[in-house]
């Protein structure tokens, strides 16, 4: 039993956390300092997002198609995946962004007006099977992309 007893003192002087009643400042200055291990939280606070995002954090930007390609699928799928490369009118970024649908690359000429967005990966990452691709294109000239496929609006040639 006395051994029984030790071991259990002992157990409680191994932990350095504070307790009692008036340790809540200390826990809570504890707390807040282990906080800074979390990576997630770190890129929240130091807007990390932000500052490489080519976005520059807003939902949408213009820019103009600088050359078309086609980006192969990871593994176990195949097939080429049809993308743009866009020059974005902000700040002069470029970035390769997805052409969505049946024969939507028809649809998108270099040098056209696009609109991208992001593509809704997990966390901001690339979606699916494209590797490095995190955008996709809404709009051509100022038309919707997939109305143009679906026929309900011809693309305007001149911007």
């Amino acid at each position: 039993m006395i051994s029984a007893n030790l071991t259990h003192k002992k157990r409680l002087q191994m932990s350095k956390k504070s307790k009692g009643m008036f340790a809540g400042k200390k826990l809570k200055k504890r707390r807040s300092k282990f906080r800074w291990n979390n990576k997630l939280f770190v890129k929240r606070i130091l807007n990390l997002k932000e500052k490489v995002d080519p976005l520059e954090g807003a939902p949408q930007a213009k820019g103009i198609v600088l050359s078309k390609r086609q980006v192969e699928a990871k593994q176990p799928n195949s097939g080429m995946r049809k993308c743009v490369r866009v020059q974005l009118t902000k700040n002069g970024k470029q970035v390769t962004a997805f052409a969505p649908g049946d024969k939507a690359i028809t649809f998108i000429n270099e040098h056209d007006e696009v609109i991208v967005q992001g593509i809704g990966g997990k966390q901001g990452g690339p979606k699916g099977d494209l590797a490095g691709v995190k955008w996709e294109v809404i709009k051509v000239n100022k038309q919707v992309l997939s109305q143009l496929r679906k026929g309900k609006v011809e693309k305007i040639i001149g911007r």
